[in-house]
């Protein structure tokens, strides 16, 4: 089958790595790579042809003219008309395919004749914006997707873009849609204003197709109850006394929503079952008093949003997120994409999203915060925390260990947040003592509120001293009545 010709236009000099980077996108990406041969003038070997013939040759050889305007307008000629205005212009005349990709970002700088060019295109079809070079990737995997569909080359989608749901715009959440573009435009700049239509975003975001029905994408991201769609989009979070899965649980949720929703409840079932060391104020100080919970809660939420947003929808199983008394485990029901393994994910690898309209809209929200770096910012945090190196697991479904066992190293009270780090502080051990002698009944609530320890800390400084025959307890085994041995 012949490859299907895309020519990139822009102005060189203003978008050499957003080329580059499409170029090697196109022909790597394990679907259109298969159908796509994308041209880019830096690939042409010298020769004595002039610039603008090979230019113009290439468009008519072209099956789709992929252009990307921003600030610049570039060279002109004699006719005071730049090249990627001719290109444009020839790729009209000969009724090709174009895909114009416009950067919204200091248009007030935007040279006078880009903007006439730009104003030309959106009389002519429809143009996508774009914030980043993510953006854009996402945006032209799309288009190039639809090209696809649209001539059938292929005829399914991939998860997160398909639209054979029966759901329509009412099934959708103006609100949150509202909310999402107030949080894009704090954190990535997002172009549109927060009083943009539904119906406006959502092509945007290339989340409805040309005849309007919806994308799976826009019910997880912004439905109103997306578990009518999809039962199994939601996240099981239980928590458990020891290292294995065993009943009694002191906790367990099944938490539903939107994807946003999910990550949050979820993150916060987390944070809200661990240790918070908790430090006192400094004497006439009106500042915060300092604390810092047993495990990074940055990790915590990247490696959740991987979940949820990596997994495969297609599964009847769902994210589970299980607190054990030594790790948090989280199960995605998913594959790492081909090619990727989990020695791979501990350095620099490449972002290949399993729900890319689904990564994007999280990206641009602030949830990831560089697509392809998830697993490394995970590790990283961690190890800057003190904690254990996170551990990934590629069986049946994908898992991520995050241990909350920190690694003791150099001074104890620099890791004030862990049981074993407080049981090896004598200051801690002492104090608790003290207390103890002055009142023998004294119950764990009140020293852990006069230690500023939490009562999981205290019970562990408890039971080490029991075990080392310092302490006995007196008064049942449920009794708080403790004196010390002597």
């Amino acid at each position: 089958m012949r490859r299907i010709r895309i020519f990139i236009s822009s102005v060189q000099s203003e978008f050499v790595e957003e080329r580059a980077m499409l170029c090697y996108y196109i022909r790597t990406d394990a679907l259109l790579g298969k159908f796509f041969e994308p041209f880019i003038f830096e690939e042409v070997p010298a020769n004595e042809f002039p610039t603008n013939h090979i230019y113009l040759k290439e468009v008519e050889m072209c099956d789709i003219y992929l252009g990307l305007y921003g600030n610049l307008y570039g060279y002109e000629d004699a006719e005071g008309i730049s090249p990627t205005e001719h290109e444009y212009d020839l790729a009209a005349k000969l009724h090709k395919s174009r895909l114009i990709f416009i950067k919204s970002i200091d248009e007030d700088k935007r040279h006078p004749k880009e903007t006439l060019l730009i104003r030309k295109v959106e009389r002519d079809i429809v143009r996508k914006t774009f914030v980043d070079i993510d953006g854009l990737r996402t945006s032209v995997y799309a288009s190039l997707v639809r090209y696809l569909e649209e001539k059938e080359y292929i005829r399914w989608k991939p998860f997160d873009a398909a639209c054979d749901n029966g759901a329509t715009l009412d099934d959708l959440d103006e609100n949150k849609m509202r909310n999402f573009i107030y949080m894009a435009r704090a954190k990535r700049n997002f172009p549109l204003p927060v009083e943009t239509s539904p119906a406006t975003l959502l092509a945007h975001l290339d989340l409805v197709d040309e005849n309007g029905r919806v994308a799976n994408a826009a019910l997880l991201l912004f439905g109103k109850k997306p578990q009518k769609y999809f039962i199994t989009s939601e996240v099981k979070c239980a928590q458990f006394y020891g290292d294995v899965v065993e009943k009694p649980m002191p906790a367990y949720q099944i938490y539903r929503g939107d994807v946003f929703e999910l990550v949050d409840q979820a993150t916060s079932f987390v944070m809200s079952r661990i240790d918070n060391w908790t430090g006192t104020r400094e004497k006439e100080s009106n500042a915060a008093v300092p604390t810092r919970p047993e495990l990074p809660i940055d990790a915590v939420k990247e490696a959740i949003v991987n979940a949820v947003c990596h997994r495969d929808y297609t599964s009847n199983a769902s994210v589970q997120v299980m607190l054990f008394r030594d790790r948090l485990e989280i199960w995605n029901p998913g594959t790492l994409p081909y090619g990727l393994t989990v020695q791979k994910l501990h350095g620099p690898h490449k972002s290949l999203p399993a729900n890319p309209l689904l990564a994007d809209p999280m990206y641009l929200s602030g949830y990831i915060e560089k697509v392809g770096t998830g697993t490394e910012d995970i590790i990283r945090k961690c190890r800057e925390y003190g904690l254990r190196t996170p551990e990934f697991y590629q069986e049946e479904d994908f898992r991520v260990v995050i241990w909350r066992t920190i690694e003791l190293q150099g001074d104890p009270k620099a890791i004030q947040g862990d049981p074993k780090a407080i049981q090896g502080d004598p200051n801690k051990v002492e104090a608790l003592i003290r207390l103890v002698k002055v009142n023998p009944s004294i119950s764990r609530a009140e020293l852990s509120k006069q230690l500023g320890l939490s009562e999981r800390q205290v019970r562990k400084i408890i039971d080490c001293l029991r075990a080392e025959g310092r302490l006995v307890r007196r008064g049942g085994t449920t009794g708080e009545w403790l004196i010390i041995k002597n």
